[in-house]
């Protein structure tokens, strides 16, 4: 792996479980000359400075940015695209930005058609998380094993593009992938945000049971662990992403369709063949 130059000044922006997880990955991995956070939270701020994941900690951009070479934007999307927008006079020439969003088509048109040439914006998106959100929640070994997707565009320099792969490595990401962005957007309309949907719907079903908690196992659980979610994230990347997330919609009525289909046929040959096909895909994912 390339090493990253131990004199790389890193700002992560938005300390919460997903900054604040770089902070504490970076600070022990990569050791860089200074890391700095910023977050609109002071007290989130202080918690930071004191548990020493950061070197200086600022509420807003104006100092902050003068001397990162790295700002790593852990927001939720619009506030990425305004972050960029309203600080576009204090990045400094030539600074590297990466996001962390779960959509990129409309973070990447917005943002590229305001920023300078002299500097580049890479595409990012660590495949990472859990149900609750905060500096609170964060960990070292988040990223460890995960895997990480990065939207290059034409105007990205390689050598950036390499260090984004880089800090992936370094964080403990297993699988670096580099995609298209619309092709990004379509495959997490799938992989993520369809499953938010489906768990949050089977919540939201009519379930008159008030102990409800008392007749569930393992598998009602699986099926519901993200729908404890956090609304106003979640919101926005459904909406952003609506038109790939509706056709997986309509995909998925499809296929619990035929599984009605044949249930109300009491057609176990079906329900057998269905069965067997998920089993196939399952066992072949990576």
């Amino acid at each position: 792996m390339e090493e990253i130059d131990f004199n790389l000044n890193i700002a992560i922006v938005g300390l919460g479980l997903i900054g604040g997880s770089f902070a504490m990955a970076l600070r022990q991995h990569l050791k860089p000359g200074q890391i700095c956070g910023i977050d609109i939270d002071e007290r989130t701020v202080n918690d930071a400075l004191e548990m020493g994941i950061i070197d200086k900690g600022f509420t807003s951009g104006e100092i902050a940015l003068r001397e990162a070479d790295l700002i790593i934007i852990a927001l939720y999307p619009e506030e990425t695209i305004g972050f960029v927008k309203n600080n576009i006079g204090n990045f400094k020439k030539g600074a590297v930005i990466t996001d962390t969003c779960g959509i990129k088509i409309d973070i990447l048109e917005q943002i590229n058609s305001f920023l300078p040439d002299e500097m580049d914006f890479v595409g990012g998106h660590p495949m990472a998380g859990k149900e609750t959100k905060g500096l609170q929640s964060a960990c070292i070994d988040l990223f460890k094993d995960a895997n990480y997707i990065i939207t290059p565009t034409p105007r990205n320099k390689e050598k950036n593009v390499r260090l984004i792969k880089n800090v992936a490595k370094a964080i403990g990401c297993k699988n670096i992938v580099s995609l298209l962005p619309e092709e990004h957007d379509r495959i997490i309309s799938y992989t993520s945000q369809l499953p938010h949907v489906i768990a949050v719907s089977l919540m939201n079903s009519d379930i008159t049971e008030d102990n409800i908690g008392l007749f569930t196992g393992g598998s009602f659980k699986d099926a519901t662990r993200v729908a404890d979610i956090n609304t106003r994230l979640w919101s926005q990347l459904f909406t952003l992403n609506s038109k790939n997330l509706l056709d997986e919609i309509e995909r998925f009525e499809e296929s619990i369709k035929k599984m009605k289909k044949a249930i109300e046929a009491e057609d176990v040959n079906a329900l057998n063949n269905l069965f067997n096909e998920a089993s196939v895909k399952k066992c072949r994912m990576v």
